[in-house]
């Protein structure tokens, strides 16, 4: 257990460290974490012997299942609808067509049978969320003609698809005797219908009985992520479909405290990411892969370049989509983690197939994500489809943390220079708001341009909240007699190169300092550090 335990310590801090060092590199960030957990592996530096599938299909799954749900919580519905109809359709016959495309040449030029065949397709037909959203965000592909969300809400949609598919072909290939479309209309019936049940309840409950606990509703929404998967998959339902559903539902509906639920379900997904990726690096065996290399490559290259495109020039040619935008959401068909964990299920469910399918499939999802996971930026530009007045960041809800509004109050006395003045003729910055005035601790005013304000009122103030940036954070530095601050000049204190006291809280004052400030016990230090 305590082996166990450092193990999964040492992983997360190898990730991060390695997301720090790798973050400016032209290629997918959960790519390296795959790499690392092969060179933990039993062909690696470390030697890890680690063969359990069962072990790793029960993590992956579970961590699948809070990537989906907040895949469908941060799909920006708004910024989506545009092209809604054209993402569902490539997240559904599009995955069919690309199934039945990839099929056909695996059944054609690798001589398989036609159920393995059509298997193979069906397991890597998605594409995948988490490489697609982390190459969007990190890369800043701000692209043309609602593009993005496009990608977006395909990519976090497909995997059901995919999913149903493999497990009608494992059934259909281990001999069970089973009706198909009664099988297809229980995934897709039990799935959306719970899904859209769970999410309507779910974010009814938190608008109207908030959770006595701390935090709470963040509790309570990770249950319901829970139930919206395991609910479904009890009844015969798609498990994965009901809970990205219910992620977008919840995501998109007016509930309280949604900014933690944000920051929490990053934490989480962040987390599952590593964990998923690095698990599956460890599990395969490296000196098995040049044994599916080549079939792999040539599934991977006709995906990319032939099965992936017709699929997508089908569904959206009737749009009158141009073609640089074809071009593009077609090289964007990234392979990922689903299609990984797809296959675990199926080594795990079904007959032993020609290939190791667990092999082959990283293999193809490996050259995907090096290939067009590190070509995607620069297709972008050759397709020229950035536009440089858009931000990516717009197509997540959780871009509201970027513009957040947050609110300070400020007691005026009868030395405050707007004691006495009508509020118009107050000079505030654009984003800055008078928005209440609470006067005599009873009386509540909505201010406008002719109320003046006057001595002892309380000021609510709303304004744009600093959000800590990348290389930029603040923190606040408590001043008393012991500090190795007090009584010095700031120029005479030492400091990191990389720090700067930008600002100094004084009992009844603000200071923006110079080099010849002189900090006293008591005061508060605004400290950026980049």
């Amino acid at each position: 257990m305590n082996s166990i335990l450092l193990l999964v310590g040492v992983v997360i801090l190898a990730c991060i460290l390695a997301h720090r060092f790798t973050d400016k590199l032209p290629i997918p960030t959960l790519l390296v974490f795959i790499l690392l957990g092969m060179i933990f592996g039993e062909n690696g530096l470390f030697r890890i012997s680690f063969d359990d599938y069962r072990l790793s299909e029960v993590v992956c799954s579970v961590s699948l299942v809070f990537i989906m749900y907040y895949g469908g919580f941060g799909t920006n519905i708004k910024a989506a609808r545009p092209v809604a109809v054209k993402s569902v359709l490539l997240s559904t016959l599009g995955v069919v067509f690309t199934a039945g495309l990839t099929g056909l040449f695996i059944h054609l030029v690798l001589r398989l049978s036609w159920l393995e065949s059509l298997l193979i397709g069906s397991v890597i037909a998605s594409t995948d969320a988490a490489s697609v959203f982390n190459i969007l965000r990190t890369q800043n592909l701000n692209l043309r003609d609602n593009t993005a969300s496009l990608l977006e809400l395909e990519s976090g949609s497909n995997d059901p698809m995919s999913y149903m598919l493999t497990v009608v072909l494992v059934t259909l290939m281990s001999g069970q005797s089973v009706s198909v479309p009664i099988m297809l209309f229980q995934q897709l019936f039990f799935g959306t219908a719970c899904g859209v049940l769970i999410g309507f309840a779910a974010a009814w409950l938190l608008r109207r009985a908030h959770a006595t606990m701390a935090q709470g509703d963040t509790i309570f929404v990770f249950a319901v992520a829970v139930i919206a998967y395991a609910l479904p998959s009890l009844l015969g339902g798609n498990g994965y479909l009901s809970v990205y559903l219910c992620g977008i539902l919840m995501g998109n509906a007016p509930i309280p405290q949604k900014r933690d639920l944000v920051r929490f379900f990053d934490v989480i997904t962040g987390i599952a990411q590593m964990l998923i990726f690095f698990l599956l690096g460890l599990l395969v065996t490296p000196v098995k892969l040049p044994q599916v290399f080549l079939p792999a490559l040539l599934i991977m290259l006709f995906l990319t370049l032939v099965g992936r495109p017709l699929s997508v020039i089908a569904l959206m040619a009737p749009f009158r989509s141009s073609a640089k935008q074809i071009g593009i959401v077609s090289w964007a068909g990234l392979r990922g983690v689903a299609s990984i964990v797809f296959s675990i299920y199926a080594v795990l469910n079904g007959p032993s197939l020609t290939y190791d399918l667990f092999d082959l499939v990283f293999c193809i999802v490996l050259l995907s994500m090096g290939l067009q996971g590190t070509l995607l930026p620069r297709m972008a530009h050759v397709f020229d489809m950035i536009d440089n007045n858009a931000d990516v960041r717009r197509t997540f809800n959780d871009y509201q943390e970027e513009n957040d509004v947050s609110f300070i109050k400020l007691h005026l006395d009868e030395n405050h220079p707007w004691s006495g003045q009508l509020l118009r003729d107050i000079v505030t910055p654009p984003d800055f708001l008078i928005a209440l005035i609470i006067r005599n601790d009873k009386q509540i005013l909505v201010p406008n341009g002719s109320t003046r304000i006057l001595p002892g009122d309380l000021l609510i103030i709303a304004a744009r909240e600093f959000e800590n940036r990348a290389n930029l954070t603040l923190r606040e530095v408590s001043v008393d007699n012991s500090s190795r601050y007090a009584g010095k000049t700031l120029k005479e204190v030492d400091r990191p190169q990389d720090s700067l006291v930008v600002l100094i809280r004084r009992p009844g004052e603000t200071i923006i300092p110079a080099g010849d400030t002189r900090i006293l016990s008591g005061d508060t230090l605004v400290v950026a550090h980049f």
